[in-house]
């Protein structure tokens, strides 16, 4: 059980030369001044490593504002994205941190957009962003001293999970990874000079700190209607987001508790080599929504007298998909339909995962291309700032050499 809470903008924090002792006064305004901060991206296939350098940006100053590119811009830099600018709009919108997004933002990010949204400076993880031409996206805010960065979350990129589905094996789901989907990922993540430390693949490793910088911890107070919805919510996209949202509608102070399946139940009702991502990735993944307040992590597929009592469940909502019954051939949702606190929830999206699996097949020798491209960029880069320090290194030797003999 982890409880999320729902993000507000944090107060106005004091500059730091004001606190300390000694210093000369600041003004009020000084003290109290919002610092903004400027993130940008594809955000295409939205996991919890782009979750992840949201929620450490956002603890940089007060106000995140999130730009992302249109399919245009990332169709000519990269390549075809999975999901469409208007999914990817409401992807971003729906996590916790993001306090407000501008829809289509320029590829490079230059000073003219940190003044026109009046960002102090913009955050980005420590990998590189190219154009198509191969220059740093960030160069531009990096001379300025307007950059700040950090780290990028180890074991997701969208290159792996795009070649979890393409593979359709178990093997993402163990820690012995079968030669057979190395390979297979060495194909889809590696260029012809090597392999980029950015693009290609890890393992994944949870730790209970990770939890909880992603949780909130916010109880439920009283008067909030305590809503419980269960599921896989694996490969975390808009199906979920407008479902989460259309359940938080539900009430006016909701408290959503999200159930979610062991991997091992998810794969007995949706067979195939589902789930693609596993219990530890799909916890951070909802935990990032803003709709959800709490997760129980390996919740029991029936959800019965125990679980509602434990939570004090004030109404259970499920989704259009169809409902399949426990392994003892009993619905699921019979105690809450015979408490009368079962609800039906359309939420008008029905965008499942299936759906994406077959986007992602459908176009596989497009995103192959896409991230092979991607790849021969970085490595050409990693190559080039090799050369750079094997010089920086011989001009120090030359130096030194030369102060020797004086």
């Amino acid at each position: 059980m982890i409880r999320n809470g729902h993000h507000a903008t944090s107060e106005p924090r004091e500059e730091a030369d004001c606190t300390k002792p000694g210093s000369s006064a600041c003004s009020p305004e000084k003290r109290k001044r919002v610092v903004r901060l400027w993130c940008d991206g594809c955000y295409d296939m939205v996991h919890y490593g782009h979750s992840n350098q949201l929620r450490q940006a956002k603890a940089m100053g007060d106000y995140l504002i999130v730009g992302v590119h249109t399919d245009a811009e990332i169709s000519k830099h990269k390549g075809p994205p999975v999901f469409t600018q208007e999914e990817r709009y409401k992807m971003v919108r729906a996590i916790k941190w993001v306090d407000e997004i501008v829809e289509g933002a320029p590829y490079v990010t230059t000073l003219e957009t940190l003044d026109k949204y009046n960002c102090d400076f913009c955050v980005h993880g420590d990998d590189i962003t190219l154009t198509v031409d191969g220059k740093d996206t960030y160069e531009e805010v990096k001379r300025a001293g307007r950059y700040r960065e950090c780290k990028r979350t180890q074991g997701v990129s969208t290159t792996d999970l795009v070649g979890r589905m393409l593979l359709m094996t178990k093997a993402h789901h163990s820690n012995i990874v079968s030669l057979h989907y190395q390979q297979h990922t060495d194909n889809f993540g590696k260029g012809p000079k090597g392999h980029s430390p950015w693009t290609g693949v890890s393992q994944f490793l949870q730790t209970s700190q990770k939890i909880i910088q992603f949780a909130s911890g916010k109880e439920p107070q009283p008067g909030d209607t305590i809503i419980y919805v269960a599921g896989a919510f694996d490969l975390f996209h808009i199906g979920h987001v407008d479902f989460l949202e259309m359940v938080y509608k539900q009430a006016e102070r909701p408290y959503v508790i999200v159930g979610l399946h062991f991997d091992q139940e998810v794969n007995r009702y949706k067979g195939k080599n589902y789930p693609i991502m596993n219990i530890h990735e799909r916890t951070l993944s909802v935990l990032a929504c803003r709709y959800v307040s709490e997760v129980v992590i390996g919740a029991p597929y029936a959800v019965g007298k125990d679980l509602l009592d434990h939570f004090k469940v004030d109404l259970v909502c499920h989704g259009k998909t169809e409902v399949l019954p426990d392994k003892d051939g009993v619905d699921p949702y019979a105690e809450p339909k015979k408490r009368g606190v079962f609800r039906a929830i359309d939420s008008g999206n029905n965008l499942t995962t299936d759906d994406i699996v077959q986007r992602i097949i459908e176009n596989r020798l497009q995103f192959e291309a896409r991230n092979q491209k991607k790849e021969a960029k970085e490595m050409a880069v990693i190559e080039a700032m090799k050369k750079r320090e094997q010089k920086h290194v011989l001009i120090s030797m030359d130096c030194s050499s030369l102060k020797g003999l004086g």
